[in-house]
């Protein structure tokens, strides 16, 4: 038997009211999700994190959402109260943002701010909560982590900060993780030691993970399945370590947009956009 799936969405639709008219954020997106790591790339503004964000009902008020079904495992995401959404988040579904500057909270020391999750989610005592977070700075492979325990965001590194970032997302002990370009703001190196040790994280806790990036190597490398994203809409759906089979124009020109180190170039080629790509795709021509 077939494990069920996590995640299902089905036509989500995502608009915003301007004086110019209604801008459609996201069109009629459809995926569902298992324990699994599912890629979602695309240039910016094609509404890979509007779709994450709107997972977990974090839009603001100028938005408009509708879709068929976007449900949780027995949650019906689209009825649930905010009190109800305010127990999915963290508890369910986490959410990984994508840079920690921004992120973490800089008047509360890293500590505080991990034990707030595990104690909103699971009602233990302050001290429980605190052995638990320097558990989970451990785990994360901060060095000394009741040192970092008491420290506040500026004063640890940006690779750090993620790590930090990662800890207070599984404390909680959800789901499904929503990685919403988790490493974009860190150098080749350090990017590689977080993708390594947010992998182990992953498969220890037998998670499903939403990994949105805009990098086609790293999500060909990292994740199960991509999903391509064009002007709101999937226009492919794939197996990641088959990207390179795509056959839909926007992905064939992202894919040679990208520099070889073994065919080198004087000049890469620019995505000729076609108007028709904005038309809605069936199924079956995805």
């Amino acid at each position: 038997m077939s494990e069920p799936r996590l995640l299902q969405l089905q036509d989500l639709r995502v608009s915003f009211h301007s004086r110019d008219g209604v801008v459609d954020a996201v069109r009629g997106v459809s995926f569902s999700l298992g324990r699994e790591k599912l890629g979602i790339v695309g240039e910016s503004g094609s509404g890979k994190s509007m779709t994450g964000r709107a997972l977990m009902r974090l839009l603001p008020s100028t938005a408009t959402m509708h879709a068929k079904t976007m449900r949780f495992g027995e949650i019906d995401l689209l009825a649930a109260s905010e009190r109800q959404m305010c127990q999915v988040r963290g508890r369910h579904i986490a959410m990984i943002m994508q840079d920690p500057k921004y992120s973490l909270n800089p008047v509360v020391t890293v500590g505080k701010q991990i034990t707030e999750t595990y104690r909103r989610h699971r009602r233990t005592g302050g001290r429980a909560a605190r052995d638990y977070a320097i558990e989970m700075l451990d785990a994360v492979k901060i060095r000394d982590p009741a040192r970092v325990f008491h420290q506040y965001p500026h004063e640890i590194s940006g690779g750090m900060g993620q790590r930090v970032m990662i800890a207070m997302m599984l404390a909680a002990e959800p789901s499904l993780l929503i990685a919403d370009e988790p490493t974009s703001a860190l150098d080749v190196t350090v990017r590689f030691e977080i993708l390594q040790l947010l992998d182990e994280l992953i498969q220890s806790r037998h998670l499903g993970v939403l990994f949105i990036s805009h990098d086609l190597n790293l999500v060909r490398r990292y994740c199960d399945r991509v999903l391509i994203m064009y002007a709101g809409q999937v226009v492919e759906e794939i197996e990641a370590d088959r990207l390179n089979e795509a056959t839909h124009p926007y992905t064939r020109g992202l894919l040679d947009s990208m520099p070889r180190i073994h065919r080198p170039r004087h000049r890469l080629p620019v995505l000729q956009r076609d108007p028709a790509w904005r038309e809605p795709l069936t199924a079956d021509e995805r």
